[in-house]
């Protein structure tokens, strides 16, 4: 708690009426409670005299960029998610509708784009041209992983008369941005950088629900129907289903509750073993097949990874730590179990993670998306900066990317959400 600075970074004082009317504009100090209980509340401030809390997003009646002299450019980044194609509709009507920015700049290939010798030209985006794109997955300015120059970036953005930028994507997106912002800041040049947090898998901190999320666990429903259907078609049949979940398991445990024909739910949260110890899944899967003849197992990409013999020290080019393909894994240990122990099982495996992160939006999914995006130019146009916008008990936040991007956010395996999980599955 002591370490925790939710201050978030202003360019200068706002000096501008804001153009938009019929809203109710937030007030300066409006804040979010961090903590979520009254007790702990009460604690804290008889301890510190003083209470945790993010700043508030929302329209603020005093902006610091003249929407006339500016120019936005957007860019997404990472790994493909579902509501990428609302975040840079809702983005670019707000600033043009809205605000009547008269240039938005749509930043190809993420920050590839921003580096001339990859020779990608922005598009010029207008409400004409992202008018459907909502109706597709995918992004339509594309993505690409990886670290580029902050300095050949910066001078981009002075070249192009660039005051706005917005960047969409996860934990590495926003870490390059918190770099482009201290080159910004060592230029001493008025530019406001604002990420949208983007991660299917939910894993950002200080952020209770990222966009696409709930559309992953939505999606997962036919592939788990699929996987129980052919798990009960025949004698011990065992369906596994392989989603993604680098370092949380927030997709595979909602996915369970959502849909309880899940017999096992494993996540990287917390440990389990194959054949000895408390949390040994083929004794408890022997069980349940002798007892039912079939089971289902939701695998999160990054759960088990102290099973292999060789640890992968390979990285992607956003420096996160690839991990070997536990469903692989899995399937294939499950089959020498069975011969081991001359046991007749069937095992069908499911791997729909490209499929589910490449859909477009469903619809509350999509309404956070525009909500998301609202705020976003309204933090930037208010001269906000090196932050992004957050969700927390129920409202939309500004949250200081050094916060963001401080630790992964996991499942806490003494939570209500995985006492949920294991009050509905076999292993525990």
């Amino acid at each position: 708690m002591d370490n925790i600075d939710l201050t978030v970074t202003k360019l200068g004082k706002a000096t501008i009426p804001s153009p938009l009317d019929d809203v109710n504009y937030e007030n300066e100090f409006s804040t979010v409670i961090y903590e979520k209980d009254a007790q702990k509340i009460i604690e804290e401030y008889q301890k510190n005299g003083k209470i945790l809390a993010f700043e508030k997003a929302g329209p603020r009646g005093m902006i610091y960029h003249d929407p006339a002299w500016s120019k936005a450019a957007i860019i997404t980044a990472g790994g493909l998610c579902p509501g990428l194609n609302d975040v840079v509709k809702g983005l670019t009507r707000t600033l043009m509708v809205r605000y009547k920015v008269p240039i938005v700049y749509g930043i190809k290939y993420g920050y590839q784009g921003l580096i001339p010798s990859y020779g990608h030209e922005p598009i010029l985006l207008t409400p004409d041209i992202v008018d459907d794109i909502h109706e597709s997955g995918g992004t339509i300015l594309g993505s690409s992983r990886g670290r580029q120059d902050e300095k050949t970036m910066v001078d981009t953005l002075e070249r192009m008369n660039i005051n706005l930028l917005f960047c969409v994507g996860g934990d590495g997106t926003l870490r390059c941005a918190h770099d482009v912002v201290k080159e910004i800041a060592r230029r001493r040049l008025n530019i406001s950088v604002i990420g949208i947090p983007k991660t299917i898998d939910n894993d950002i901190n200080f952020i209770d629900k990222t966009f696409g999320f709930e559309t992953a666990v939505y999606a997962t429903n036919p592939v788990i129907m699929a996987a129980h259907n052919e798990a009960k078609g025949a004698p011990n049949g065992v369906g596994l289903i392989h989603v993604m979940g680098r370092d949380s398991g927030f997709i595979a445990a909602y996915a369970t509750l959502a849909n309880t024909h899940i017999n096992y739910c494993l996540v990287p949260e917390v440990e389990f073993q194959l054949n000895d110890g408390p949390q040994a899944l083929f004794p408890s899967l022997a069980r349940r097949l002798k007892q039912r003849k079939h089971a289902v197992i939701i695998v999160a990409e990054g759960a088990g990874q102290y099973l292999f013999e060789d640890d992968s020290a390979k990285r992607d080019k956003s420096g996160n730590k690839l991990h070997n393909n536990i469903g692989v894994f899995l399937r294939d240990e499950i089959g020498k179990w069975a011969v081991e122990n001359n046991l007749d099982i069937n095992v069908k495996y499911f791997d729909p993670s490209y499929m589910i992160r490449s859909l477009p939006a469903i619809g509350t999914d999509a309404v956070f998306c525009q909500l998301l995006a609202q705020c976003a130019v309204h933090a930037a146009m208010h001269g906000c900066t090196d932050m992004v916008v957050g969700h927390w008990n129920d409202c939309f936040t500004h949250v200081p990317i050094a916060m963001a991007t401080s630790q992964r956010k996991k499942i806490c395996p003494k939570s209500q959400l995985w006492t949920s999980v294991k009050s509905v599955t076999w292993l525990y």
